[in-house]
């Protein structure tokens, strides 16, 4: 049976700032510079997810569409959009995950593939903060 690759891009609004609670002010500002600044900093971040699955002979599809955009927007833009996401998401509170675009695409892969129910494999999760950095998750 054919396979195919679907990606989804969605988009959101948060605000974040890198600190670890285990160093000093000055330790955080010497590893994290600026973006640990106390007022936090904000970007329009761009996440694309790709899954790759059977295409189904009745639909043409590797899976339903709304049905995706209804777990995606859930698991992202939900989750994410007009937060800090260092208050309003407990994985990234202080002392767990820095809010990294590292650390954010690989809680949203980890996150949609337990959603997904293995109907479909998540293969990529891109998280960019703007034109010109991002991160690439791709899982084991």
């Amino acid at each position: 049976m054919s396979h195919a690759s679907l990606t989804r891009r969605m988009k959101f609004s948060a605000r974040h700032r890198y600190w670890n609670p285990a160093l000093s002010a000055a330790e955080n500002a010497a590893v994290y510079g600026v973006s640990a600044d106390a007022r936090y900093h904000g970007h329009d971040y761009v996440c694309d997810v790709t899954v790759r699955g059977k295409l189904d002979p009745r639909s043409g599809m590797v899976i339903d569409l709304a049905e995706f955009d209804r777990i995606v927007g859930q698991e992202v833009r939900r989750r994410f959009d007009g937060k800090t996401i260092n208050e309003d998401v407990p994985e990234f509170g202080d002392g767990e995950l820095a809010p990294s675009g590292e650390n954010l695409a690989k809680f949203v892969f980890d996150r949609l593939q337990a959603s997904l129910h293995g109907r479909v494999q998540v293969t990529e999760v891109t998280v960019s903060e703007d034109d010109t950095l991002r991160a690439t998750y791709r899982g084991d």
